[in-house]
């Protein structure tokens, strides 16, 4: 049996790296992959700062919840929502959704999809 795993201060201190236009970061902190690449499931944090909206379709189930500041999210029907601190949202595979903030969102997020894939 592996031994837990410990991240100190990860939402403070783990900086995403870059992914999408200047202003989208997102970046893996864990994976269970290297015990279970059957069915892995990954998770760290998705920062987006005001600038250029994020459109993205999900290949992947994914949960997130809303850590710092504050996101607009909307679903390929229209229907739109402030997720705040405190706030979860779950998407399906094959949701199309478009990101955006006035200021910046940080969220954490667990995928169910190999580390560092998107």
């Amino acid at each position: 049996m592996p031994p837990m795993q410990y991240f100190a201060k990860a939402q403070s201190e783990f900086k995403p790296p870059l992914i999408a236009n200047e202003n989208a970061f997102l970046g893996d902190v864990v994976s269970s992959e290297p015990t279970n690449p059957d069915k892995p499931i990954s998770g760290g944090f998705y920062r987006l700062e005001k600038g250029t909206p994020l459109e993205y379709t999900y290949s992947y189930d994914e949960l997130k919840i809303i850590v710092e500041g504050h996101f607009y999210i909307t679903d390929e029907t229209g229907k739109e929502v402030k997720g705040e601190k405190g706030d979860v949202f779950f998407f399906p595979a094959g949701a199309k959704i478009l990101f955006k903030t006035d200021d910046y969102g940080l969220g954490f997020f667990v995928g169910q999809r190999k580390k560092d894939t998107l």
